[in-house]
């Protein structure tokens, strides 16, 4: 049968975008090494037509040099088309890679509406409100619990405030006489200098003169204290 019918040949994938590039990258690479060897034929010949005379033989080297020439401007036009199908693969490679992206997105915004379905199915606004609900119930009842737990025995609840009130100036006015008898006595303070005559009522020192002896008869007068008052005229002397 095969050799009736054949083989079925398996096709071989088309190549990418990428693998052109690359292929066209190096038929580049190769058209600019024969640019370069032209170019260094063409500096030769340039030499040789500089040190030779005119003459058939310069005619010779110049003929050379312009085949050179011919072949390098066709290698130039053959390197300018490749470049610009390499720029031309780029641009159709970077708007596949867009392509993707998008397509990436697309998958990743999709799989995520459907989680967020799924989730909003599970949570809905009713079941907040109603555990909302229950929380403030449970808390007013935890404060009534307080408030229960709190609550204190044996006080009578008839109290007048205005009693209250009167035996609390009645307080205030004892606590002012407390401090008035408990006030620092005037010579403890540090602001005041102590009177010791006057807290204690002392009489005044009298006042005392040395008296040198005279041949003169003084005539004694008491003073006052029992004590003799020495004459004015014995102290001059």
């Amino acid at each position: 049968m095969k050799r009736v019918f054949g083989v079925k040949k398996n096709k071989e994938p088309p190549p990418s975008v990428q693998d052109a590039s690359d292929k066209i990258n190096k038929r580049g690479d190769t058209v600019d090494e024969k640019i370069q060897k032209l170019d260094a034929e063409l500096a030769r010949y340039r030499e040789q037509i500089k040190r030779t005379r005119s003459g058939p033989a310069q005619e010779a080297v110049k003929a050379r040099a312009m085949r050179v020439l011919k072949q390098k401007r066709m290698y130039e036009g053959q390197r300018d088309m490749l470049y610009n199908q390499t720029f031309n693969l780029d641009q159709v490679a970077f708007a596949a890679e867009g392509i993707k992206d998008a397509q990436q997105t697309m998958s990743a915004l999709k799989s995520a509406n459907k989680e967020l379905k799924g989730m909003m199915k599970t949570v809905k606004i009713e079941d907040i409100d109603s555990m909302q609900d229950e929380m403030m119930d449970m808390m007013d009842i935890s404060n009534e619990i307080q408030e229960s737990l709190g609550r204190s025995y044996n006080v009578p609840e008839d109290i007048d405030e205005e009693e209250l009130m009167g035996e609390l100036d009645a307080l205030e006015a004892d606590m002012g006489t407390e401090a008035l008898s408990d006030a620092v006595p005037s010579y403890l303070q540090p602001d005041k200098e102590p009177d010791l005559d006057a807290e204690l009522n002392l009489p005044a020192i009298p006042t005392t003169h040395a008296v040198r002896p005279s041949n003169r008869q003084n005539t004694q007068v008491d003073d006052g204290l029992g004590l003799p008052e020495v004459p004015r005229a014995s102290l001059r002397d």
